[in-house]
């Protein structure tokens, strides 16, 4: 079992910054999949970003503007989010690949105002 616990999400104006951030509960290795997926209302989830020791994946929507990061020796993932549009408001959720077993944060609200 993994728990993920996230944080940093709020509200900012058009073009500002949030940093969010995702802590595992236990160790996770550096080839396990850590990412980032949002949730809009009435939408889909659909991904943002991930990251292994393999590489790091955006979605086009976000690529330029986000950056995903981990710090191994933390259990820890980050999302920096830059130049935010108000098209980004949504629920982040923080998602662990382990054991073939997808976990979830509880997620975090981040609301882009025009």
């Amino acid at each position: 079992q993994v728990q993920l616990v996230e944080s940093g999400g709020g509200l900012v104006q058009a073009g500002g910054s949030l940093r969010l951030s995702c802590a595992a509960s236990r160790r996770i290795f550096s080839y396990n999949v850590m990412g980032w997926y949002r949730q809009a209302p009435g939408k889909q989830r659909e991904l943002v970003a991930t990251i292994t020791s393999g590489g790091i994946n955006y979605a086009a929507s976000v690529k330029g503007r986000f950056t995903i990061s981990r710090d191994n020796a933390k259990n820890t993932a980050y999302l920096q989010m830059d130049s935010l549009k108000p098209e980004d408001t949504s629920v982040y959720y923080c998602n662990v690949k382990s054991g073939g077993t997808d976990y979830w944060g509880q997620g975090t609200q981040v609301t882009v105002s025009s």
